[in-house]
């Protein structure tokens, strides 16, 4: 590599770094704004399991057992 084409503040040097660590900190914002929002939305959804002792381990119609209805 030759002496003047050496730059600190290229895109391949400091100026890359800072720009990769301003996208992953903008993406983890952004997931994280969304995983809070459906955290929120959901945190009031309350369920029942109706008739518990006829459940089966291995059955296809487990999913009949649970209802789903909003908290008090």
């Amino acid at each position: 590599m030759e002496e003047s084409s050496r730059n600190v503040f290229a895109f391949d040097g400091l100026l890359g770094f800072v720009v990769a660590v301003v996208v992953l900190l903008g993406a983890l914002f952004v997931l994280m704004y969304y995983a809070i929002g459906a955290q929120n939305n959901h945190a009031s959804d309350y369920y029942d399991i109706q008739d518990e002792k006829s459940i089966k381990m291995f059955d296809k119609d487990n999913d009949k057992h649970i209802i789903d209805f909003k908290g008090v």
